[in-house]
């Protein structure tokens, strides 16, 4: 939590609008995610500090900031979401997780579904490492952390993309350590 307040009081350039949003009560950071104008360090600060207190309204907006280009964004709004408890999470992750458009930013939501141990997380995790499979593809970060994910989760039905993971050399060690798990 330290390094995301960090961050952003950073990108802030340390203002004003920042301390008011960081002692703000929720209905106040509720009310700044909807204010036109707002810098994209104050929304993220709004819907971080609402996440973590579990406030749903705060599920649009850290939806969207998982899907961000940067990755201490997505990282922040997947922290976040995994406190927040909403039902819907795991949906909007599995949804971007499998956007054959946005792969270069599934990493977090991939690694959300690991966290979440949803129904849809395996499944996901699955056809995602299953399309990432291919000896040049360059999101073998995504493919790693789906490996991991289903090592963490031993859901047995992984067994078989596993067990293809372990001829990517960027992968083998822990599709092996993956496939143990299932025991």
């Amino acid at each position: 939590m330290n390094d995301v307040l960090e961050r952003l009081r950073t990108e802030s350039g340390q203002s004003p609008p920042y301390e008011e949003l960081l002692a703000a009560d929720p209905d106040a950071l509720a009310a700044s995610l909807t204010s036109a104008g707002l810098p994209l360090w104050a929304r993220e600060l709004a819907a971080y500090r609402l996440g973590l207190a579990g406030d749903r309204r705060a599920f649009e907006p850290l939806v969207l900031l998982l899907n961000h280009r940067d990755p201490p964004r997505c990282a922040a709004a997947a922290e976040a979401l995994a406190v927040l408890g909403d039902p819907r999470t795991a949906r909007a992750a599995a949804a971007l997780a499998t956007n054959t458009l946005r792969t270069a930013y599934s990493l977090q939501p991939v690694r959300l579904l690991t966290a979440l141990r949803a129904p849809e997380s395996a499944p996901v995790l699955m056809a995602t490492l299953a399309r990432l499979l291919s000896p040049h593809d360059p999101y073998w970060r995504v493919a790693l952390a789906c490996v991991e994910g289903l090592g963490a989760l031993a859901d047995p039905r992984s067994r078989e993309v596993l067990t293809r993971a372990q001829s990517h050399p960027r992968l083998a060690v822990a599709a092996t350590a993956a496939l143990r798990a299932l025991g």
